[in-house]
């Protein structure tokens, strides 16, 4: 990883884990969430993926406007790190701890290789 990579990635991650605690209070059902990237393509390939509880829990949140409180709360934080993504819909993904369960035994490192 080059250096500016990782400067990228530390703005990243501080600007997700923001988002993370506010979701955490704001939206019901949320758990947690992660990144993929590949920094020769930066920000284009940057995929965000926000984890509910329940496959339940991820419909109520989409049908309550929840999900669109995600979408901007990780739009905000992203600009203010000066990460600038024209449509945060195409880089917002939406999974559950309940699916992983079902599809891959709970392993999300085999999991997050589909996003």
């Amino acid at each position: 990883m080059k250096k500016t990579d990782k400067k990228i990635e530390k703005k990243l991650i501080s600007a997700l884990t923001h988002v993370c605690d506010l979701a955490l209070d704001r939206v019901e059902g949320f758990q947690w969430l992660t990144h993929r990237t590949n920094f020769n393509s930066f920000p284009d390939s940057l995929s965000i993926i926000c984890i509910f509880e329940s496959v339940d829990i991820l419909e109520k949140a989409t049908l309550s406007g929840s999900t669109d409180t995600l979408y901007e709360l990780i739009y905000c934080e992203l600009k203010a790190a000066d990460i600038l993504l024209t449509d945060i819909r195409k880089h917002v993904l939406f999974d559950t701890e309940e699916a992983c369960k079902g599809e891959h035994d709970g392993k999300w490192n085999i999991r997050l290789r589909k996003h």
